[in-house]
């Protein structure tokens, strides 16, 4: 069944569920979609009206992540994109920052070119989103914004009207038989919405992995019994600190998980990804590559010291084996990575099969490289 079909939505006789379903139809850029979930942002939070300026905030809030911290692409000259990359770059926040500190930023922010971009956001999308209801307006018809507010406003069937203001301060009000479907059926309609958003990011995205995991801020990732496994393989046998240019080995103390191909990038936590290092140095590294030809060679290394440890010493097997229960979740590498009697030369050309083509991804979407200075 296609994201769009209207039968995924709940059925109603006093609203239009089949033009609905097709507000998303024909999309080229990523604005509909923000858009129509800033709507249900106003439904979420009961109110029944908002202004152009207000909606555009919470689709910066809903893109941050994906655009600054993910780095996924919502279009070829997309400017929602343009935009969160500008706000960032003007407000010195982090790609982890918080919605409350994002909202924080924008209502104070008086930037020139921040609010042209905001404005050209006003353009098209807050009139063109409700085409489908609306299949007597055609070609330059949408160029007379006045002709259009007054057709909106003279159907009752809309999901929401125009009212006072100008640019950014123009508001809009939610008709009250919309405001009772969407509030009812918000869970539906906001997965619905959700369903759309990721299969448009993975035609635009389509070498990134785990889009699904990349629509909402970044969650707290739990590598508990990752490092505990880490941790006794050190304990077991001297472990190199790979990102290290001295060569020093690491302490049990002072051991931080680092992922490899950046997490941002990946979005899984997979024990062959996951490298101890130590605080300091995964810091510095932050979502950088790794230098392949540096690191790569390391990392075969102490991946390989800590596969000979889990058959060697049955503690360290039994951590692995509740490890591998959160942490290696590829069948891939279940065969070629953990069975029994791989020796070095296998498990490193396994490993570089399983890594290299989502490194090289990663790099060609603008990850930069690192190396200890």
């Amino acid at each position: 069944m296609k994201s769009g079909d209207f039968v995924l939505l709940p059925g109603s006789d006093r609203v239009s569920i089949n033009s609905l379903s097709r507000i998303f139809s024909d999309m080229s850029e990523s604005y509909k979609i923000f858009w129509f979930s800033g709507i249900m942002d106003i439904i979420k939070a009961g109110k029944e009206s908002s202004t152009f300026g207000k909606i555009i905030d919470h689709m910066i809030i809903d893109a941050w992540y994906m655009v600054s911290e993910y780095r996924l692409n919502l279009g070829p000259a997309d400017t929602l994109e343009k935009l969160v990359i500008y706000a960032q770059g003007i407000s010195n926040l982090k790609s982890s920052a918080t919605p409350q500190e994002i909202q924080t930023f924008l209502d104070q922010c008086d930037d020139t070119e921040f609010l042209r971009y905001k404005a050209t956001l006003c353009l098209n999308v807050p009139y063109r989103l409700q085409a489908p209801f609306m299949s007597d307006l055609r070609g330059s018809s949408w160029n007379r914004t006045s002709n259009v507010i007054e057709r909106v406003n003279g159907d009752p069937m809309l999901i929401y009207h125009f009212g006072a203001g100008v640019g950014l301060e123009r508001e809009i009000r939610i008709q009250p038989e919309w405001q009772a479907y969407l509030s009812v059926n918000q869970a539906i309609v906001s997965g619905w919405i959700e369903l759309n958003l990721i299969q448009y990011l993975q035609k635009r995205n389509p070498s990134v992995p785990g889009i699904s995991n990349k629509i909402f801020p970044p969650s707290e990732r739990k590598l508990e019994k990752a490092k505990k496994f880490w941790k006794s393989v050190i304990e077991y046998e001297p472990i190199r600190n790979i990102y290290a240019s001295d060569g020093s080995k690491l302490t049990p103390s002072d051991i931080s998980l680092d992922h490899f191909i950046p997490w941002s990038y990946v979005a899984h936590d997979e024990l062959w990804n996951l490298v101890p290092t130590t605080k300091s140095l995964n810091s510095s590294k932050s979502d950088d590559l790794p230098n392949w030809d540096i690191y790569f060679p390391r990392l075969c290394e102490i991946e390989y010291a800590s596969y000979t440890a889990i058959w060697l010493s049955e503690t360290i097997h039994d951590l692995f084996d509740k490890c591998s229960r959160e942490h290696v979740n590829s069948n891939e590498a279940k065969m070629k990575l953990y069975q029994r009697g791989i020796s070095e030369h296998q498990f490193s050309e396994s490993l570089q099969e399983l890594i290299f083509p989502t490194y090289t991804a990663a790099r060609n979407m603008g990850f930069p490289e690192w190396r200890q200075a």
